[in-house]
């Protein structure tokens, strides 16, 4: 085998074993023993199925003829047995496929005939029915079963077929499924329209010789919700599609597109666009095209009924005021049953409950009698058209001040689906508890990727990290929330991957865990681009989730990560920078094919975000800068504009790829946020200042300035000192991470500069020149500890001189230093050691950790802001005390004592989970040393339509803090316990402050820590 055979043999192997961790495969693309040729690229695959079967099951089979073709170069050609009994006219129109189903119709056979694919409904196709009835295929497991399907290959199946794939769904979606698997298996992403993914060429295709059974979805209903469909979506399908007469371009032209992509993610749900658009009006193919590709309609939280909200405005009787059951119930008994007649020959879920018109509360105070009898009307309705209410798939959606109906003590029937929600920003909210968990009807969740409303909107691009969907998504799982997920995903494309891995997790859930999605990532990654570039695309996007996620781009402003502290907006602007490259590199080495998709999905989110937050930390730069008088400020100010102008660049690139296919699909503002939920009317800049640069400065030529502070030497009152002035540094001790200090010019004129410092001061650099243009030099002091006797302090100055005499006329600045040679005493092995002032540790960085029995602490690996999370490992845990709780215990040093006046306080960063069970809020006990124990509840439920106390801030900051005190404590060693006692508690870092703690986005970087993992590097970064 010569080496290029070798390295594809190679790679596709790398491909298979990726899609075998959470996809059993099917297919390969070279011969092996048993494996059945199925297409070749002379020899087209000929794909049989009965014409009675499902209109969907036809069409997807059309579809993976058409796949084959798009892999090998040449279609597969379908034959359709028999007359169907089923009408696809509306289906075949729309999507503008052939009526004609043989052989020589819309798919001519090319050259020689490869191999047979049978694809077919239980029940409703023939040729699957003969193949059970004569015991060739067993479908014992899926049988009955929903959404289920058996894959295998078959010797004579049929007469003249000497052997072929055979595909049998126990439901017409679970045939659609097994169709599109191998479609996705072959090189089609579920994506190759939507987010213009190229498919895979392949010379030979091979069936495996293997029988695989997928069991029936993880959860019953799987959707998204296209929402906020304003101005992106909105202006997109304006200017490709014709409008209705009611002003909406959502018509079955788009619509066919979204059910195709639905169902090749495995998923058959929809709540359709609602904005300014009526689903079952502007275009009349629509509600049957859905049920015809097999796709279940529902409607959102504030449409009952099967009804669109603008169907009320334009048909209802009392215009928005009407919407008031109380007032009107009469008029709306007839619209909601006109909605019920509608629907009764389609698949749909039926929302019931009544909210105020257009996403309102329905009063201002909860009257569950009201609501009540708009429930019993509906059932009523139901019966009347189904002839049996419970019989008919229902939800009631508790959504915002809903669920106080609900907590009031509001009654459904059991047979209607309890849909509880997060609270818009991926935490849920409320999950069955009790008896709950016995009705019918079941329970759902409704989850947010994109959101208008308070704190402020994010619709702009993807910011989920899918650590913490899975994790909430698990949650809902194990405490039985699983009839129906739906999601709402604004504009649909910004949001590709964490869709697919949504409906991943929703078709299949068993098949991850916590620590699954770097893995998830490049399984699909691999599916997606090539296997070579799936590990590098993997950390790509698994970073960026992680740094996006740290806090909404529309949260974020110039004072959100802190310039002063930390050097915390340096080192997050510098993970961008690099990630940027990084992502770019990767878009370079791309085949021409892929690079649409690549810079759609992964290279325009993450230069763009990165481009945003440079954008705010610049403004940030130059409002300090300024206020100081650097000359340095002005570059900032242009770094701004140069970023707004980037911004720009990069949305025109996303409307020009593919012709202008995806034109106004990036045109969500997202600049120029003030403090006020609703988006910007227009893209704006940060407040910016400009610094004079041509005029003489009293300042002289040279500043000084240093972390943690906006002052500088000379500063503002150097007409009333003795000298040029001087700043503290913060205390220097071989715990600490280096300091440092910036010299810049504030004048005219070029200055050379110089710092005196005693011998054991080891400084980056000690002098150099500065021009009015010249970038300012950042200098980081370290010390020579091995010329400080151990245990004892220092003070010693930095002189700051300058060649130009309006520099230095008002006396040299200096810099103070107090340096200590803190000694750890050799009995303290392990655990972390104070940082001048303060200890900080990730979570799962546990010194020890004691389960208690089955109970442990799970971690979630690259989960929240830092590093990652820890929470208990069992969902369903509630009310642990000390003893039932598995204990955590981190040891650290302190070299400080803390008076009681002030005493110890310790905060912990916890992920912004939620009271998913009222009754058992969440909580944690902590202890220090020998202290008594406090238990802390941290998030305290209010009535709706508020969130809990502090839950703003919350959520902006992506983190609850909570902070216990423990009064006086001396410097030595100590042990912080822990006990997290309910289970969607997730702690992230800890935060001891002696009173050096400064202000900062996500908490002061983790402490030097003695022994475990980082603490050798935690050494070399102590000393240069």
């Amino acid at each position: 085998m010569g080496l290029l055979s070798k390295l594809l043999v190679s790679s596709l192997l790398f491909t298979a074993n990726l899609v075998s961790a959470d996809r059993e495969p099917t297919i390969d693309f070279k011969p092996g023993k048993g494996n059945l040729l199925l297409a070749t690229r002379s020899s087209p695959v000929n794909i049989l199925l009965d014409g009675a079967d499902w209109p969907g099951v036809l069409r997807a089979a059309h579809d993976l003829a058409v796949d084959f073709g798009r892999v090998t170069g040449v279609n597969g050609s379908l034959t359709v047995q028999g007359k169907g009994t089923k009408s696809a006219e509306t289906i075949f129109n729309v999507t503008g496929i052939s009526k004609d189903w043989t052989v020589g119709g819309s798919h001519k056979s090319h050259g020689n005939q490869g191999g047979t694919i049978i694809a077919g409904t239980i029940g409703n196709s023939s040729l699957i029915d003969a193949l059970i009835k004569e015991g060739k295929l067993d479908v014992s497991k899926i049988k009955g079963k929903w959404e289920a399907y058996v894959s295998a290959v078959i010797k004579n199946p049929t007469k003249g077929t000497k052997e072929a794939l055979v595909i049998a769904g126990s439901d017409r979606r679970g045939t659609i499924y097994g169709i599109y698997d191998v479609s996705e298996q072959i090189g089609v992403s579920p994506w190759h329209w939507f987010a213009d993914v190229a498919s895979k060429s392949h010379d030979s295709i091979y069936a495996l010789p293997t029988t695989k059974v997928q069991k029936t979805p993880s959860v019953k209903y799987r959707g998204f919700f296209i929402n906020d469909e304003a101005p992106a979506l909105t202006g997109w399908v304006n200017k490709r599609y014709p409008q209705s007469q009611w002003g909406s371009a959502f018509g079955a032209d788009f619509y066919s597109h979204v059910f195709e992509l639905l169902l090749r993610l495995r998923a058959n749900y929809l709540w359709p666009a609602m904005w300014g658009s009526m689903f079952n009006v502007d275009d009349p193919r629509n509600q049957p095209l859905a049920d015809e590709y097999a796709i279940v309609m529902g409607s959102s939280h504030t449409e009952p009924m099967v009804r669109a909200t603008k169907e009320w405005k334009v048909f209802g009787k009392g215009g928005e005021a009407g919407w008031q059951w109380a007032t009107n119930n009469a008029s709306l008994y007839e619209f909601f049953m006109e909605g019920a007649v509608r629907a009764k020959n389609y698949e749909n879920v039926v929302t019931v409950g009544m909210r105020g018109y257009h996403d309102t509360a329905m009063t201002p105070d909860v009257q569950t009698d009201v609501l009540e009898a708009v429930v019993n009307a509906q059932q009523d309705i139901l019966d009347k058209v189904y002839g049996n209410a419970s019989a008919v798939p229902q939800m009631w959606c508790l959504y915002k001040e809903v669920q106080d109906y609900f907590e009031a003590g509001m009654k459904v029937p059991d047979h209607v689906t309890l849909l509880w929600t997060e609270d818009n920003w991926q935490n849920i909210r409320r999950l069955p508890v009790g008896d709950e968990k016995k009705r019918s009807g079941g329970a759902g969740v409704y989850y947010h990727f994109d959101y208008v409303g308070d704190p402020q909107n994010y619709k702009w691009i993807n910011t989920i990290q899918l650590q913490k969907t899975y994790d909430q998504m698990r949650l809902a799982k194990d405490r039985e929330a699983d009839r129906l997920w739906i999601v709402n995903v604004g504009d649909i494309k910004p949001y590709e991957i964490p869709i697919s891995h949504w409906f991943d997790i929703a078709y299949d859930i068993d098949a991850y865990d916590e620590k699954s999605v770097p893995k998830w990532i490049e399984s699909w990654a691999a599916r997606t681009f090539d296997a070579k570039h799936a590990k590098t695309i993997s950390d790509i996007v698994d970073r960026y989730g992680f740094l996006a996620n740290m806090r909404k781009f529309e949260l974020v402003e110039p004072k959100t990560y802190s310039v002063l502290n930390y050097e915390e907006a340096d080192q997050i602007l510098a993970e961008w920078e690099a990630l940027g490259k990084k992502a770019q590199a990767v878009y370079d080495s791309l085949p021409d094919a892929q690079k649409p998709s690549f810079f759609e999905m992964i290279l325009h989110p993450v230069l763009a975000g990165g481009n945003f937050i440079d954008i705010q930390v610049a403004g940030a730069r130059n409002i300090i800068y300024s206020g100081q008088a650097r000359n340095s400020a002005n570059r900032w100010f242009q770094r701004v504009l140069d970023g707004m102008k980037k911004d720009h660049n990069l949305t025109v690139q996303y409307h020009s790829l593919l012709g202008g296919k995806w034109n106004h699909m990036m045109d969500q503002t997202h600049l120029g946020y003030q403090g006020y939920w609703q988006q910007p009317m227009r893209q704006t800049s940060p407040m910016l200042r400009w610094v004079m640069n041509f005029e003489r400065s009293l300042a002289g030529d040279l500043g000084v300035a240093v972390e943690g502070s906006n002052g500088t030497v000379p500063g503002d009152d150097i007409w009333h000192s003795n000298g040029g002035g001087s700043l503290d540094l913060a205390l220097i001790t071989p715990y600490t991470p280096h300091r440092w200090i910036d010299i810049f010019n504030v004048g005219t004129q070029t200055t050379k500069w110089n710092i005196q410092a005693e011998p054991f001061i080891k400084l980056t650099q000690s002098s150099g020149t500065l021009s009015p243009e010249s970038d300012d030099v950042r200098v980081y002091i370290d010390i020579d500890w091995s010329q400080i006797a151990s245990g004892s302090g220092k003070k010693s100055v930095l002189n700051i001189t300058s060649s130009t005499d309006y520099g230095t006329q008002f006396g040299t600045p200096t810099i103070n230093l107090q340096i200590n040679n803190t000694a750890l005493p050799s009995t303290f092995t392990s655990g972390f050691v104070e940082t001048a002032g303060y200890v900080s540790f990730e979570a799962e960085h546990w010194t020890r950790m004691t389960p208690a029995g089955d109970l442990s602490i799970q971690v979630l690996p690259h989960y929240g802001r830092t590093l990652s999370g820890i929470k208990l490992n069992n969902n369903r845990a509630e009310s642990l005390t000390t003893s039932t709780a598995p204990l955590i215990e981190y040891d650290f040093y302190t070299f400080t004592s803390t008076p009681a006046t002030k005493g110890l306080n310790v905060t912990l960063i916890l992920s912004p989970t939620l009271n998913v069970n009222p009754k058992k809020p969440l909580a944690y006990i902590a202890q220090l040393d020998d202290l008594p124990p406090q238990r802390r509840q941290y998030v305290i439920d209010q009535p709706q339509p508020e969130f809990p106390v502090g839950w703003r801030p919350a959520v902006a900051q992506s983190a609850w803090y909570n902070t216990t005190s423990w009064g006086a404590v001396e410097k030595g060693k100590h042990t912080l316990k822990l006990w997290l006692v309910e289970a969607n508690v997730v702690l992230q870092k800890v935060v001891v402050d002696l009173g050096g703690v400064r202000e900062s986005h996500n908490g002061p970087p983790e402490s030097f820590r003695v022994g475990g993992n980082g603490g050798n590097a935690t050494v070399a970064r102590r000393h240069l």
